[in-house]
């Protein structure tokens, strides 16, 4: 699977361990940047990685920053994008299963490197439900209000 990466400076080391053991995986693997520490804006690489998935480039995506709040926050700005913040691996089995999440969101500051692969591995192993999750899923990007 081809799988976009990217971060602000607060999570550019849970990145670089992610990137790792996702290409170890067998995986595909673009990182969006940073590659250093120095301070950067998290929407600008919450906005490159939506656009990643969103054109096709990658079919999934795993936004980090400080808490995972903010870049989630941008990822979604693009309407394609279905990003989900986790902190364990439930939430990252249910985000795809029921609400088809193509990019997982996690917090640096939050979230060891231990769990955050192991949210990885429940996001990237899961299946989208279907079913009557598709209703709602269509919805997210098509609200009546």
């Amino acid at each position: 699977m081809k799988i976009a990466l990217a971060s602000d400076h607060a999570a550019v080391d849970l990145k670089a361990a992610l990137v790792n053991y996702l290409k170890d995986a067998g995986h595909d693997v673009i990182d969006l940047g940073p590659q250093t520490t120095e301070s950067v804006d998290y929407p600008d690489y919450g906005f490159k990685l939506a656009k990643a998935v969103a054109d096709g480039e990658a079919e999934r995506g795993v936004a980090l920053c400080g808490s995972g709040i903010g870049i989630s926050i941008a990822v979604n700005r693009n309407p394609a994008c279905r990003c989900a913040l986790v902190s364990e691996p439930l939430s990252a089995k249910l985000a795809r299963e029921h609400n088809d999440a193509n990019v997982l969101a996690m917090g640096a500051r939050l979230t060891g490197v231990d769990m955050a692969k192991a949210c990885v591995d429940a996001f990237l192993k899961t299946d989208f439900g279907g079913d009557r999750h598709a209703r709602r899923v269509g919805k997210l990007s098509n609200p009546s209000c």
